[in-house]
């Protein structure tokens, strides 16, 4: 009797673009709100660069999805279509998302930055 093939590359894909400190924060960030590059580069007071190069790491993982508006990307959490993905990171979002020091944080960021962003 053969057995199903347990496939661990979802976990294993989160878990690799989770495992950079910068990374994480940006998750923790995202459990807030949607934010832009310039509310990221703002929280983790890095350059664009740096920034942008991290969220091509989570997108390509699919810990992050966009939208566009005008000339402008928001990253925001997205959905997990794996279970287990999905379960783990709902854990993380859930212990990052009652913080009230990250609350005070993004909102602090998005009065600086403004509500749009980058405009």
């Amino acid at each position: 009797m053969k057995s199903e093939a347990l496939d661990v590359r979802p976990l294993s894909r989160l878990f690799k673009a989770l495992s950079d400190e910068s990374r994480l924060r940006i998750v923790a960030l995202l459990a807030q709100r949607e934010l832009c590059v310039c509310h990221l580069e703002a929280a983790l007071e890095a350059p664009q660069p740096t920034v942008s190069r991290h969220l091509a790491t989570l997108r390509s993982a699919g810990v992050v999805d966009t939208r566009r508006d005008g000339s402008w990307i928001y990253y925001r959490l997205a959905e997990q279509s794996d279970p287990q993905a999905r379960q783990q990171l709902d854990l993380l979002v859930h212990a990052y998302a009652s913080r009230a020091a990250l609350k005070r944080e993004v909102a602090g960021i998005v009065k600086i930055c403004g509500p749009n962003g980058c405009r």
